[in-house]
């Protein structure tokens, strides 16, 4: 009797071609932080009104308690962004940023917002964290407040902090590390001058640069989301765009903060593939997958899992930037959605 071989099942690419790093984090480009109830509101208008258009949430809101909240009114204030995230959209994407664990609201903060909201949060950013006893204190609060499952995301503001990124980045309820740029100039008492927190001084600067970098290798060795800093010039959108490129693109940054609407899309486009990148990539996976992801011959190239897995990456962050795929490719994304999310 002849044995009839089988073709294997078509896989998922991710499953194929990420294997242990198929856990690794993705996560919108783009984080939008507003503090002010009216400015919080319209931000969760806008990432409503966003996903409807590109059909994807293409940006995180996170609702502020450390700049946003009035000085003596902590616990309002907690009540108030725990009221707007339970009553988000359905698929809303919204975190909060609590204050610091060494301030009296800390614990409060937690109580209140992972106690009553966890399930509708995407994260909590913790900020001015320096070490990894203050990620245990944070993962602590949100234990106690039956948060157990909600991730972290930590604002790394000083040099010793720094020093410590990469241990900080292994922890496993730590999602992705943030870089705060001018805490971290003013940490050094002069030492860095003022254009060290500007457009160009911040990509220039060698101590600012070199902590943009132990940042962005602490995260990528431990499969966490690098999140640039923000830029303050928000009138000036081209400065925007030109500062997100090079995060993208020089620091290997995959995420950044947004501190006014007009920066989401510039940020968005910046971080995006380009049209070109994304129809070779598409043309290069499905190629491969008609292949059962063997080696093969593409433009005169040889292609393997290897430049597949970078392949995929591209097409993921064409994916949450927005951009349109082949329908090919896009159903596997939407059989991701069906089946609970891509990871």
């Amino acid at each position: 009797m002849i044995a009839i071989l089988q073709r294997p099942s078509v896989s998922h690419p991710r499953d194929v071609l990420l294997g242990a790093q198929a856990g690794s984090v993705q996560l919108p480009v783009c984080d939008h932080y507003s503090g002010v109830e009216a400015r919080m509101r319209k931000s969760l208008q806008l990432q409503a009104d966003m996903t409807q258009e590109f059909g994807t949430c293409v940006f995180d809101v996170t609702l502020d308690c450390e700049d946003g909240a009035p000085v003596g009114a902590e616990a309002e204030h907690a009540a108030l962004v725990t009221e707007l995230a339970a009553g988000a959209a359905p698929k809303a994407r919204v975190g909060v940023r609590v204050h610091p664990v060494d301030h009296p609201s800390f614990q409060a903060d937690m109580a209140t917002i992972a106690g009553r909201a966890a399930n509708r949060l995407t994260h909590i950013m913790v900020p001015k964290v320096e070490s990894v006893a203050d990620v245990h204190t944070a993962e602590q609060a949100l234990t106690a407040a039956g948060a157990v499952d909600l991730p972290l995301h930590v604002l790394i503001e000083s040099p010793a902090a720094v020093h410590r990124a990469f241990d900080i980045a292994a922890h496993p309820r730590v999602q992705s590390i943030s870089f705060g740029l001018m805490d971290f100039v003013s940490a050094h008492g002069g030492a860095i001058p003022a254009d060290g927190m500007g457009i160009e001084g911040q990509f220039t600067h060698p101590l600012v640069l070199r902590a943009k970098l132990e940042i962005a290798s602490a995260c990528h060795a431990h499969g966490k989301v690098p999140s640039h800093c923000v830029v303050t010039e928000f009138k000036n959108t081209d400065a925007v765009r030109v500062a997100a490129q090079k995060a993208a693109r020089e620091l290997g940054y995959t995420r950044m903060w947004s501190i006014h609407p007009d920066q989401i899309r510039p940020i968005l486009e910046a971080m995006a593939p380009s049209e070109a990148q994304i129809e070779q990539a598409c043309r290069i996976i499905l190629a491969a997958q008609a292949a059962d992801w063997a080696p093969i011959s593409h433009a005169g190239q040889l292609h393997d899992r290897a430049s597949y897995r970078f392949f995929w990456q591209l097409i993921t962050r064409a994916h949450q930037t927005g951009c349109s795929l082949a329908p090919e490719v896009q159903m596997f994304f939407d059989a991701s959605s069906a089946s609970g999310g891509a990871k």
